[in-house]
């Protein structure tokens, strides 16, 4: 009877920590080398589905964790920044990519034998990390991080106990395994604890093929397990959408029944994919089968998982609408608070992809902006409608707008300021100083709409009326501001490489020198027997702030352009 102490079960928790450790210093690694590349790759999801399932693959295949990629989806459906039906295309392909990590367990864990030349692989890779250059130091990372998942899996193999010589306990398993499709739903079971308890659907996995490489489990009751992790790994989604609003919490509801539909069809046909793939290793790649030789069974775990993700992505693909109308349904809103798309809900949660959280945060300033120009056009509303009454309900919409202002401000903050935490490149490093710069120039800005509708207001309570020349001059200093505000936004979207901060500054100078105007010739209009003071300190007080409004918009610019 094979011996299994409390000394050993640490050693098996020990073996599948270091794989883990190993598996974020790689992961970290290529997200900060290839960090402006995944942010491309990701600013393409929102163009359809199938394309959608290619960047999900993409992405999870290069950071090597289908937590991240999910978490990501999620998080930036709870922005506004994908719909339901884009986030399902995405999910769908990091579950394919995630099965690049069966493959690179299966034949560098066991085919190749990686842990002997681990320590040389550290020895390239560690005086890459102490290089100044942000690329080499990043590859080093990557390098040392892949030795030490190799040296962790190979440790993780002589952790797991050697059965082979208790067949009792083979016997005790193999009792499970002849109850047909109870005994893959038990073992579905087993998958999804285990995923749910490591958090790793990739760890679990490891630990699967090790055990069916020992001889622990036979390939009938692994390929189950297999199963299991997939829906293990859709409570990291459940769990980042907890604090999310509606539609954070249906597009995780869109993943889990992608992959429990996925896992119950394949309870009815699981054995013909199992005969398949033994078919194929057998008469087509001239290898063992696994069902007789243990050896043989990571390869056979590699295929079914692979088979599986995509053949359930080309079945429920078609299907994407119908599982949207069905999270929607199970899913319901609590009303207009929860149907908001506010960053407050994102700020609870951090994945370990910083990196690719840039992106997500770029888009919310993006948001950002766009909310102080609606402020600037629901001011000019009120400049413009004579109704008291419906001119009150845009200020108290302003007013509104500048709450969430303030709220949007501290929140990315808090979330850069998290993102900061981890390794950033120093690229990134600079955009993350940018983005906290431009969010306090917008919520000044925010703040200046919000006084000039409290001077508005006060105009229309007291019944104090513009000259002509008032409202023309302010109408043309209006226009200037649009013209400033709309090449903010497109500034905000584009690279710091692609800015052209000429343009902003020749808009600024413009904005400067009509507003100088307007006040030379005001103040030879106090000494005219007409001049009303009232309206005067108004005026005066709305082309100043305009003025100012445009000094903040130059300050995004600038801070965009990195300056």
């Amino acid at each position: 009877m094979v011996e299994f102490g409390f000394y050993d079960v640490l050693k098996l928790i020990g073996s599948l920590g270091f794989f883990m450790y190993g598996m974020k210093i790689m992961s970290e690694g290529i997200q900060k080398a290839a960090g402006n590349r995944l942010r491309q790759i990701l600013s393409t999801m929102t163009q359809n589905r199938v394309l959608g399932v290619l960047t999900g693959f993409l992405v999870t295949s290069l950071v090597q964790s289908s937590s991240a990629t999910t978490v990501m989806t999620v998080s930036f459906v709870n922005a506004g920044l994908l719909s339901l039906v884009e986030s399902a295309g995405v999910m769908m392909g990091a579950n394919v990519g995630t099965t690049i990590t069966g493959w690179l367990v299966s034949i560098f864990g066991f085919k190749v034998s990686i842990a002997k030349i681990a320590l040389p692989i550290i020895a390239f890779g560690m005086p890459m990390m102490f290089v100044k250059s942000g690329r080499t130091k990043f590859w080093g990372e990557f390098l040392v991080g892949f030795a030490l998942l190799f040296l962790g899996l190979d440790f993780l193999k002589h952790s797991v106990p050697d059965l082979k010589s208790s067949p009792e306990v083979l016997s005790f398993l193999a009792g499970f395994a002849d109850m047909g499709i109870l005994s893959a739903m038990m073992f579905i079971g087993i998958g999804t604890l285990l995923t749910i308890a490591v958090q790793s659907s990739s760890a679990a996995m490891a630990l699967t093929i090790v055990m069916c490489h020992n001889g622990w489990i036979p390939f009938e009751i692994a390929a189950p397990m297999i199963l299991g992790e997939n829906i293990g790994t859709t409570i990291t989604a459940e769990l980042a959408s907890i604090v999310g609003n509606v539609h954070a919490k249906r597009s995780a509801r869109i993943h889990s029944m992608f992959n429990i539909v996925g896992v119950t069809w394949m309870l009815f046909a699981y054995t013909y994919f199992l005969d398949g793939i033994n078919y194929l290793m057998v008469d087509y790649m001239g290898m063992v089968s696994p069902f007789e030789d243990a050896a043989s069974v990571p390869i056979a775990l590699s295929f079914f998982h692979t088979a599986f993700n995509l053949t359930n992505v080309f079945i429920m693909i078609w299907f994407v609408p119908l599982l949207v109308r069905i999270a929607e349904r199970t899913v319901s809103s609590k009303g207009e608070e929860d149907e908001q798309f506010h960053l407050e809900f994102i700020g609870g949660y951090i994945m370990g992809a910083a990196e690719l959280s840039l992106l997500e945060a770029k888009k919310e300033v993006k948001k950002f902006g766009e909310l102080t120009l609606k402020m600037h056009n629901q001011t000019i509303k009120v400049f413009e409608e004579r109704n008291p009454k419906k001119a009150r309900k845009l200020i108290s919409k302003i007013a509104k707008y500048e709450e969430i202002t303030d709220r949007l401000e501290v929140e990315i903050a808090s979330f850069l300021q998290k993102v900061s935490q981890g390794e950033l490149s120093e690229r990134s490093s600079i955009m993350v100083r940018s983005m906290i710069s431009v969010i306090g120039d917008l919520e000044r800005i925010g703040d200046i709409y919000y006084q000039l509708s409290k001077s508005l207001e006060r105009k229309l309570d007291d019944e104090i009326w513009f000259t002509p020349d008032q409202r023309n001059n302010l109408v043309e200093l209006i226009g200037k501001l649009g013209d400033a505000f709309d090449f903010m936004i497109e500034n905000i979207e584009i690279s710091a490489d692609d800015l052209n901060i000429n343009k902003a500054v020749d808009i600024e100078n413009e904005i400067d020198r009509l507003r100088n105007r307007l006040r030379k010739d005001h103040l030879k209009s106090i000494g005219d027997s007409d001049y009303n003071i009232e309206s005067g300190m108004i005026y005066t007080n709305m082309f100043s702030s305009f003025e100012r409004i445009g000094d903040h918009i130059i300050n995004v610019s600038e801070a965009l352009a990195e300056k």
